[in-house]
C-alpha cells in the first residue's frame, strides 16, 4: 500500500501547537499596505488560530 502524503500546502500554511491547535496566518498582509489602518495593520500581526470546526480537517491534510 502506498505511503499516505501531506499536502504540502497546508504544510506551508499551518503549523501544529504542543496542545493541538492549529496557528494560521492572517490574510491581506503582503503588499500596499499604506491604505490600511493602523489598527488592523497591528491586529494582522498576531498569528490566529484555526476554528475547531476546520482543525480535523487541517491535522488530517498536514499528518497525512
Amino acid at each position: 500500500m502506498p505511503k499516505m502524503k501531506s499536502v504540502k500546502g497546508a504544510v506551508k500554511r499551518f503549523k501544529i501547537k504542543k496542545n493541538g491547535t492549529i496557528k494560521r496566518g492572517t490574510a491581506f498582509r503582503s503588499h500596499i499596505l499604506t491604505k490600511v489602518d493602523g489598527q488592523h495593520h497591528r491586529a494582522a500581526r498576531s498569528p490566529k488560530i484555526v476554528d475547531a470546526t476546520d482543525a480535523h480537517k487541517i491535522k488530517q491534510m498536514i499528518v497525512g
